[in-house]
């Protein structure tokens, strides 16, 4: 009865710990996307949670070089919507994550639209993988939400064009995050 319960504790400990772990990191695929929605998948992305912010660590490719506006958007969801009579890629994933109604797009170490993450730099190659961190964001916060990659680079302002200037959505996640009751 004894090695029975130890084992039982044991294997409890084994659970717990790893929800925690599941807490602390996720990683999420990111897909091309086009106005008929997502297509082929172009990597990942993973999420750590540190005493700093969120570090992330992009691994991707097929994208085009330069900087990109790259965000949490507030719906899991990297389909078209329609707006203004045509399909328009990624649109259901809905705006910025802004849990305060800010309003204010100024990047992710201002305040502002909590989904303002730095800019994602694509190589010439076509490759990402240069980490970078958010450091007002957890792992907790993009539960239900996804990520988006905008065709162009990002000012974190709304002048002289709206939400930074990073134009149409190009690719998208969205997050699988199981958390513990």
């Amino acid at each position: 009865m004894r090695k029975t319960l130890m084992c039982m504790t044991a294997m409890a400990l084994c659970v717990a710990a790893a929800t925690a772990v599941a807490q602390t990191r996720t990683t999420v695929t990111l897909n091309l996307i086009n106005d008929k929605g997502p297509g082929a998948a172009i990597g990942s992305v993973v999420f750590i949670d540190t005493p700093k912010g969120l570090a992330i660590e992009p691994n991707l490719t097929g994208l085009p070089p330069g900087s990109h506006g790259f965000h949490v958007h507030e719906k899991p969801n990297c389909g078209p919507a329609e707006q203004d009579g045509k399909m328009v890629p990624g649109l259901a994933a809905g705006g910025h994550y802004d849990p305060k109604d800010s309003k204010a797009h100024r990047g992710p170490e201002h305040e502002g639209h909590l989904g303002d993450l730095p800019l994602l730099v694509v190589e010439k190659d076509g490759v990402s993988t240069a980490k970078m961190l958010a450091p007002r964001l957890k792992v907790a916060d993009l539960r239900g939400r996804s990520l988006m990659v905008h065709a162009g680079g990002d000012n974190y302002a709304d002048q002289p064009q709206p939400l930074g200037g990073g134009g149409g959505r190009i690719a998208c996640g969205v997050f699988d995050i199981k958390m513990a009751n």
